[in-house]
């Protein structure tokens, strides 16, 4: 029996109806050559054999005393959890993406571990697809994705059993039952508790300092109510719009060589410019920059299950008509807040993220259609394995993050760099956003635009 981090608490008690709050993954996987008709079927059958799994997938939510508890489930039933599906002939993308819009508005049924894997057989060219989805409270992006690349192999000879039958890395923590939860409570609390009071001073300092930095009109000084209010912020629907596509890694890295910046920063870049051409074309585009809330691991350890996130708001130059000025202003955010990150703690950053997110956060959350936001939207550019890599005897073809939105942000951007490939994952509320794949086209511009530059400059 583990109890919930207050963090992990947070994700279980902002779900609702028209916000489920669960991460997935949509993996396109190439069979071998001379794999038979059955193949997907005996993938899944070898799947379903691994019938007892290791924490945290054999465990389900439960309230014990007023709190919350991750508990093993005594009748797990693994037919519960891993779902064997066909897409219709011809097998279209589009409708294997139409499939996963349904799939990942449903909510998990917190009645069952809060994880499942649908193995989706029929897609055009022989593929196979999976959709993995696990709840937030259970892991975060970066766990999501370690749990998923520690089932994979280099080798394809190598069929490797899958995440759930694998034991879980990172520090252990010691079983305890009912009567000594008090206890282990207590020294949690107290540890917590000492953190948390540790990290208050050099938290404020930074929170004063960033503050000061805004009222003399630092440039690259981003605050948590900077965010202007758009089309992006609204209350969203339960309904969802899931576009997916890859770019090449290696345009990218080239062109980051030849600017003397980052792969993240040439993402964000494209992501800028993708969103001003789309609230463009909306007559949606805020005369304020569109601010990014974008993810930082704060975990420093290699465990693969909880949240241990802290954000740095970067404005994206989405007001700015030149790439280059863009691009600019995008670098010089992104580097104002390293140079703050690098000078403080895990528990710090986490701390200051939260200290200066406070006011837009409230307007995010209480506000129909509220100004002076947190972020716009999430970028999150999840790092992934630079080989090529097999899964079940199947190479991967494509990775593509399937991330939450909620009220006040009907849009997110996910992506994981992988082998040579960015494989971006935009989930959108469907009714809130019309025509959300026309950004995929709209990323493309915006990384030729930079190519241009880079080639400008060389």
């Amino acid at each position: 029996m583990k109890r919930l981090t207050s963090l992990d608490s947070g994700f279980l008690f902002l779900e609702k109806r028209n916000q489920p709050l669960h991460v997935a993954f949509l993996t396109l996987l190439r069979p071998p050559p001379d794999a038979p008709e059955d193949f997907a079927r005996k993938m899944v059958e070898r799947l379903r054999s691994y019938g007892a799994p290791l924490p945290p997938f054999n465990q389900r939510l439960e309230r014990r005393l007023g709190a919350g508890y991750w508990v093993e489930d005594p009748e797990f039933d693994i037919d519960q959890h891993v779902i064997h599906l066909s897409l219709p002939p011809p097998g279209r993308v589009r409708d294997l993406l139409a499939m996963v819009s349904r799939m990942h508005a449903s909510h998990l049924d917190r009645a069952y571990p809060l994880w499942r894997l649908y193995v989706i057989e029929g897609v055009e060219g022989g593929r196979i697809a999976t959709y993995s989805k696990v709840h937030h409270a259970v892991a975060d992006g970066v766990a999501g994705t370690r749990l998923m690349l520690k089932s994979m192999s280099t080798d394809p000879e190598q069929i490797l059993p899958p995440t759930w039958a694998l034991p879980p890395r990172g520090r252990r923590e010691r079983p305890a039952g009912l009567l000594a939860a008090p206890v282990g409570r207590a020294a949690k609390l107290a540890a917590g508790f000492r953190a948390a009071f540790g990290s208050v001073p050099g938290v404020a300092r930074e929170l004063r300092e960033t503050w000061h930095e805004a009222r003399i009109g630092h440039p690259d000084v981003v605050t948590g109510a900077a965010a202007p209010g758009c089309v992006l912020n609204q209350p969203v629907s339960a309904s969802r719009r899931f576009a997916a596509q890859t770019y090449s890694q290696l345009r990218a890295k080239k062109a980051a060589r030849a600017l003397g910046c980052t792969v993240n920063d040439v993402v964000l870049g494209m992501c800028a410019s993708a969103l001003r051409q789309y609230l463009s074309g909306l007559q949606a585009l805020p005369a304020a920059p569109l601010i990014a809330g974008v993810p930082v691991s704060t975990r420093r350890d290699h465990s693969e299950s909880g949240n241990q996130i802290a954000f740095m708001l970067v404005n994206l130059g989405t007001h700015l008509a030149d790439p280059a000025s863009r691009l600019a202003a995008i670098r010089a955010s992104v580097d104002h807040n390293k140079q703050r990150f690098v000078r403080m703690k895990a528990a710090e950053i986490l701390g200051y993220s939260v200290g200066l997110m406070a006011p837009g956060l409230f307007n995010m959350l209480t506000v129909k259609r509220p100004q002076h936001l947190a972020f716009n939207l999430v970028i999150s550019n999840v790092p992934g394995q630079r080989s090529t890599l097999y899964w079940q005897g199947c190479e991967v073809e494509s990775m593509y993050p399937v991330s939450v939105v909620a009220d006040g942000m009907a849009l997110n951007i996910s992506l994981t760099s992988r082998a040579d490939g960015l494989d971006f994952g935009l989930i959108a509320c469907r009714r809130t956003l019309p025509h959300v794949q026309r950004l995929l086209d709209y990323l493309e511009v915006g990384l030729q635009e930079i190519e241009a530059l880079a080639e400008r400059t060389g």
